[in-house]
């Protein structure tokens, strides 16, 4: 079985990427100074100032940590074609994703904002190979299901969406647990790109985070949390705005 190659002089890059390799208990090597690979190794994680350095075909030098192991673990699967590429999806606060193929898990991934889930998800597909893509998505957020699915559509073959009653468990990593069993039910399959429409209990709620946040000082207005729901400002940013609003008022 081919294992992961760490090769860079970067002490804090090195550190990092050994860390989150030894908690997610992946066989790996550190690679000498001189850059050659042993045969036990399938992937080398390096820099991209280092990447020349590194006498291999299979290179990742994403300057994240735990993407780049995300990358190298698909590499390392990447032997065998896959017919269907299976994306589960926990929308929320923080996103769970997780990535299947032949019912194995490939990969995951957490993500801060619906808007970063294309991003991730193409990262991974470039280092696979296969027939077609299945993204169940978990139902329990709508709004940020929509918008994840709106960015995803022309990425992947087809949309289902998933009851994920019962999804959530005890884990370290909730949001990727859930995205795991989401992956693996079977769901309604979406048949158009979703218009992103907040409802009135979701608007209501990001106006009392607002409030939250600003430590009771101010309450965003309905129209900045309507663009907060659909991904075109953040919380803070939204706050932000109204400040400036309440200032100039004065």
């Amino acid at each position: 079985m081919k294992v992961i190659g760490v090769f860079t002089e970067d002490f804090k890059f090195f550190y990092e990427v050994v860390r989150r390799l030894k908690l997610k208990g992946e066989s790996f090597v550190s690679l000498g100074r001189e850059g050659s690979v042993p045969p036990t190794v399938g992937v080398v994680i390096t820099t991209e100032a280092e990447r020349s350095k590194v006498r291999f075909s299979k290179v990742v030098t994403d300057p994240d940590p735990d993407q780049a192991i995300n990358i190298a673990k698909c590499i390392l699967a990447g032997g065998v074609r896959h017919n269907t590429i299976v994306l589960g999806i926990d929308p929320g606060k923080s996103t769970g994703l997780a990535v299947f193929g032949e019912g194995k898990v490939l990969a995951t991934d957490t993500v801060n904002s619906p808007e970063l889930v294309p991003d991730s998800i193409s990262r991974f597909l470039r280092c696979l190979e296969y027939h077609r893509v299945l993204a169940r998505v978990g139902h329990g957020d709508p709004t940020r299901g929509k918008r994840i699915i709106k960015g995803i559509w022309k990425l992947v073959d087809e949309v289902e969406l998933v009851d994920e009653t019962g999804t959530s468990g005890n884990s370290d990593h909730p949001d990727v647990e859930a995205a795991k069993k989401i992956a693996m039910t079977k769901g309604e399959k979406v048949q158009s790109a979703p218009e992103v429409v907040p409802s009135p209990g979701e608007l209501r709620d990001i106006q009392r985070l607002s409030r939250i946040e600003s430590k009771g000082d101010l309450t965003i207005s309905s129209d900045l949390a309507y663009a907060v729901a659909k991904g075109e400002l953040t919380l803070a940013e939204a706050i932000l705005s109204q400040r400036k609003i309440k200032t100039e008022s004065e």
